[in-house]
């Protein structure tokens, strides 16, 4: 077990913008393929609560922007957020992004604490001269992103609402 624990730190890392882990694969890069590739579109970002979500998005095949994994979610009841996510290195993304960056896609679970971190988040950038949109509520509240079929998350992102 221990050592299948200290080959997992040698066969994986964080990505430092996005926030993502993924496999080394014998790259030394600190950026995951997503953030690497400039082809995408530099003008979106979607938030993400966990990594796996950001990978349902992707087997949608419906978002060619850029992600940043929050690592979780705002409990309504929380007295101190930002220890609950990644809200530090959240504002240095977007401040590094801020010339380019017109749109914040809040991709939050479709249940109470989706939508209360969702309204953390809008209300913690509201001067930022950026549109935030939400996931469209083709997904079931209570739904999980993880759980969700591709073709829904396609309509959910096609019709994203502020």
């Amino acid at each position: 077990m221990i050592d299948a624990v200290e080959n997992l730190k040698k066969e994986i890392m964080q990505c430092s913008e996005c926030m993502r882990f993924f496999a080394k694969n014998g790259q030394a890069n600190k950026l995951c393929a997503i953030c690497e590739n400039d082809e995408r579109d530099h003008s979106m970002l979607m938030i993400v609560p966990r990594d796996i979500d950001l990978e349902a998005i992707e087997r949608s095949g419906s978002y060619k922007g850029y992600y940043f994994v929050l690592g979780g979610s705002v409990p309504i009841l929380e007295k101190e957020p930002e220890k609950k996510i990644r809200l530090t290195e959240l504002k240095k993304l977007i401040e590094k992004k801020k010339n380019g960056l017109k749109e914040i896609i809040l991709a939050m679970n479709a249940n109470a604490e989706g939508e209360n971190t969702t309204d953390f988040i809008k209300n913690l950038f509201q001067g930022l001269p950026l549109e935030f949109t939400i996931l469209g509520r083709g997904l079931s509240t209570g739904t999980e992103l993880e759980y969700a079929d591709p073709d829904t998350l396609k309509n959910a992102f096609l019709h994203r609402t502020k």
